[in-house]
């Protein structure tokens, strides 16, 4: 169907001429959805499981400090208290 930006008067009232058709856009292929769809999805569930291995590590990492704090020696409050390094060189006066 053509349209025209002035009317021309041809003196029937009924006239319909279908010359040509619409210039719809081009349908895309069954194949390049699916494509698309599986791709997309994809990288949705790629993206949502980092993000749950992210949280897991955060959630862990605050439980352990939190045990780790809970679970003080008065030792601690030393200086090295933990360390498990045998050769003592420093403050000897040699």
């Amino acid at each position: 169907m053509t349209f025209r930006s002035t009317s021309r008067d041809t003196g029937t009232e009924d006239q319909t001429n279908v010359s040509g058709t619409l210039p719809f856009p081009k349908q895309p292929n069954q194949d390049e959805e699916e494509e698309e769809t599986t791709l997309i999805k994809t990288v949705g569930w790629i993206s949502a499981g980092l993000g749950a291995v992210a949280l897991g590590l955060f959630v862990g990492r605050e439980l352990r400090q939190r045990y780790r704090f809970n679970h003080r020696t008065p030792y601690d409050a030393y200086a090295h208290a933990g360390d498990e390094q045998q050769d003592v060189d420093f403050g000897l006066g040699t």
